[in-house]
């Protein structure tokens, strides 16, 4: 009898290696199918002939199509969604006003895809017994005045320590209000609306 509970186990591990093996064999063709050989007459990109004044192809060819590899958004970005932007999943023009507006203080983070960008504490020089910290939140692809949200923290310093003390209710609207204007310079200058 244990023989043949032996073999009928020996049979299964044998049937899921030829079943992993069937899998890896069928995404590397996949992932093979996927690449393109091109032309083969076709110049390399970066090289011009005699007298060329642009490369040989400027199109960059994307393994993943047209429209290249969109997580979370099934629909590809519009000119009137406000400028989503290749290569970032917040709207583009939040992100670099974002960026822009909080430049005079140290970044510990910035996450173009999850639009998320933290501060350091800063200590203004005119104040140096208090330091600040931001955190900017940009919520979607479109240019929108609920597109940006901030949180602001503020510390002071009691003797040899930070204590958290409360920061001004409309710090963080007027943060939030300044992004937006830079945005909407960014935008204008961009599209000329």
């Amino acid at each position: 009898m244990t023989s043949g509970r032996r073999d009928t186990a020996e049979a299964k591990r044998g049937w899921r290696k030829g079943y992993l093996a069937a899998i890896a064999l069928l995404v590397g063709a996949a992932t093979l199918a996927g690449c393109s050989y091109g032309d083969p007459n076709s110049q390399y990109p970066g090289l011009r002939r005699k007298g060329q004044q642009t490369p040989a192809y400027n199109d960059q060819a994307s393994v993943f199509g047209e429209g290249g590899l969109s997580l979370g958004n099934a629909s590809a970005p519009t000119q009137d969604q406000g400028g989503g932007g290749a290569g970032v999943g917040v709207n583009s023009f939040l992100w670099r006003a974002s960026l822009d507006t909080m430049s005079f203080m140290p970044l510990v983070s910035a996450d173009p895809f999850g639009g998320v960008i933290i501060t350091d504490w800063y200590t203004p020089p005119q104040t140096p017994s208090e330091r600040f910290k931001v955190n900017v939140y940009i919520l979607g692809r479109t240019l929108r005045a609920d597109g940006v949200r901030a949180a602001v923290f503020r510390q002071e310093m009691q003797g040899s320590t930070w204590v958290d003390a409360p920061v001004a209710p409309s710090t963080a609207t007027d943060l939030e209000n300044a992004i937006l204007t830079r945005a909407r310079q960014l935008r204008v200058t961009q599209t000329g609306e």
